[in-house]
C-alpha cells in the first residue's frame, strides 16, 4: 500500500510541475512574431506596391513619393507622417489609424478607408476619385474639402465617394 501510494504521490508531483511549466512560460496567442515598424525612418519614394503592410507601424515616417499602391495597409498604424504625392492608387487602409498624417498631392483613387481614423490629417488637392471614406472618422473642415472634389465609385465596394463621405 506504501508503494501505491507513493507512485500516487509522484504522479500529483509531476502533474502540478508541468502544470506550473505551462502557466509560467505563457505565449500570447495574440503576439505578432513579425511585425514590422518603420518609425522615425526616411522612406521617402519607397516601393511598397502591392505589400502587405496589415498592421505595421508607421510612426513620424517620411514617405514623400512613396509608392504604396494596391497595399493592404488594414489596421495600420500611420502618425505624423508625410505622405506628400504618394501613391495609395487601390491600397486598402481599412481601420487603419491616420492620424497628424500630411497627404497633399496625394493619389488616393480606388482607396479604401473603411472605418480608419483619419484625424487630424490633411489631403489638400489629392486625387480621391472613387476613393471609399465609408465610416471613417474624419475632421468636420477636411470633409468639406474633400466633398468640393469628391467624385466616382470605388472599383472594388461599389460605393459614391460622395456617399462615402456624407457630401450634401
Amino acid at each position: 500500500m506504501k508503494k501505491i501510494l507513493l507512485r500516487f504521490f509522484g504522479f500529483i508531483v509531476i502533474l502540478i510541475l508541468a502544470f506550473l511549466w505551462i502557466i509560467l512560460s505563457p505565449k500570447p496567442a495574440f503576439a505578432q512574431l513579425n511585425t514590422i515598424n518603420y518609425n522615425n525612418i526616411n522612406l521617402e519614394n519607397r516601393d511598397f506596391s502591392n505589400a502587405d503592410l496589415a498592421g505595421v507601424t508607421f510612426v513620424a515616417a517620411e514617405m514623400r513619393g512613396a509608392n504604396f499602391q494596391g497595399a493592404n495597409l488594414t489596421n495600420a498604424i500611420l502618425t505624423k507622417g508625410v505622405l506628400l504625392k504618394a501613391n495609395l492608387e487601390g491600397a486598402n487602409l481599412s481601420g487603419a489609424l491616420v492620424d497628424r498624417v500630411t497627404m497633399d498631392s496625394a493619389n488616393l483613387k480606388n482607396a479604401i478607408f473603411t472605418e480608419a481614423t483619419l484625424t487630424s490629417s490633411r489631403f489638400y488637392d489629392a486625387e480621391i476619385t472613387g476613393a471609399d471614406f465609408t465610416d471613417a472618422l474624419i475632421d468636420r473642415y477636411q470633409v468639406s474639402l474633400l466633398c468640393e472634389r469628391a467624385d466616382g465609385v470605388n472599383s472594388i465596394t461599389g460605393v459614391l465617394t460622395r456617399d462615402s463621405l456624407g457630401c450634401k
